[in-house]
């Protein structure tokens, strides 16, 4: 028998830690070692019984989240899953500590929290799964172990313009925060679905746009693909690729869940094999789940070139080995490789 998943509970609401604990103890799997109402509170109950995942509150009295992540990164890595308002300031407080090593989200409304935490308790649980399975000290992209890939002469020969479409979950937004800075302003065009909640995306595209050379913003409906943008799907809401002549574009509407996820990468990649084929190129990145496995599949299918992460340098091998499985991924490549690789369809 599998040893349990440990989890302490930080939070300042005594409602929160308390409906939180009885969720997470419900699981089979889950084992809440404590719950602390801040970060003092939360050191004393980790003397000695050190838990594999943390969930973590960002606004708290004493010392605040972020101030707390930090401290556990640089002593000690552990799986962090940030629960923050889902508020645009919450979205941007929550994206710092994403980039300071927290590995997932679960967002949480200020008013009717007791109803929401019920009705969200599966979310919730995947995300401590999703932690546990984590590799917070991999997510440096200098820890890959390949070689960049030196861009093919005729790779770079194309008869009309290439989309780069991008899926990626849990991780991801340091993966393409990596990816996304080391590329310049004549980048192809790229489109991409981060697993992420509304109001968030927005900021995370606006923090990027801020640290890129190429142009990255959320997407809009109607917005073209060209070189130099990259157009991330807005939380809540699907993303796909359509064609009008020689341009690209996207289309971003509401929809049901897909695989359990609004945006959907399946949408999107299923989006590209309709109307881009061999001139789409796919990359499946970190993430948990199998969301975008049957969607890169019928990429390569229609003549796409198709890539996926490998487990080295993931932070979840999860949807990557999901499209491996498939048979969907040409190519396994280390994150530190990606961009590289990007440039190689201009």
């Amino acid at each position: 028998m599998e040893r349990k998943i440990r989890v302490l509970v930080v939070d300042d609401s005594a409602v929160v830690r308390n409906m939180m604990t009885d969720i997470l103890s419900a699981q089979p799997d889950i084992e809440v070692t404590g719950a602390a109402a801040d970060p003092y509170f939360a050191i004393d109950k980790m003397r000695g019984n050190w838990p594999d995942v943390i969930t973590l509150d960002v606004e708290m009295p004493r010392m605040d989240g972020l101030t707390f992540l930090r401290k556990i990164m640089k002593s000690r890595p552990t799986p962090v899953v940030i629960c923050s308002s889902l508020t645009e300031k919450g979205a941007e407080t929550t994206l710092e500590a994403l980039s300071a090593g927290a590995v997932a989200i679960f967002t949480k409304p200020k008013l009717g929290v007791k109803d929401f935490l019920q009705s969200s308790a599966p979310e919730l649980v995947d995300a401590v799964r999703a932690a546990a399975r984590s590799r917070v000290k991999t997510i440096n992209v200098q820890n890959t172990q390949h070689k960049p890939l030196l861009p093919e002469r005729s790779a770079m020969i194309k008869t009309t313009e290439t989309v780069v479409a991008i899926g990626t979950s849990t991780g991801g937004t340091l993966a393409l925060e990596k990816i996304l800075t080391t590329l310049p302003v004549t980048a192809p065009g790229i489109v991409i679905v981060q697993h992420m909640p509304e109001k968030f995306t927005a900021a995370f595209a606006k923090r990027l746009d801020s640290i890129c050379a190429i142009e990255v913003r959320e997407a809009v409906d109607g917005d073209r693909v060209r070189p130099g943008l990259a157009l991330v799907a807005p939380g809540g809401k699907h993303m796909t690729l359509t064609r009008s002549g020689a341009f690209y574009y996207v289309a971003v509407k509401s929809g049901p869940a897909v695989n359990r996820h609004c945006p959907s990468v399946d949408v999107l990649f299923r989006s590209a094999a309709h109307c881009a084929g061999k001139n789409a190129v796919g990359i499946i990145l970190t993430g948990m789940g199998d969301d975008g496995a049957r969607g890169l599949q019928e990429m390569l299918e229609s003549g796409a070139e198709t890539f996926g992460q490998d487990e080295a340098s993931c932070v979840v091998y999860g949807m990557p080995k999901e499209a491996v499985k498939r048979g969907a991924v040409q190519h396994v490549i280390g994150l530190g490789d990606v961009a590289g690789v990007i440039m190689r369809y201009v």
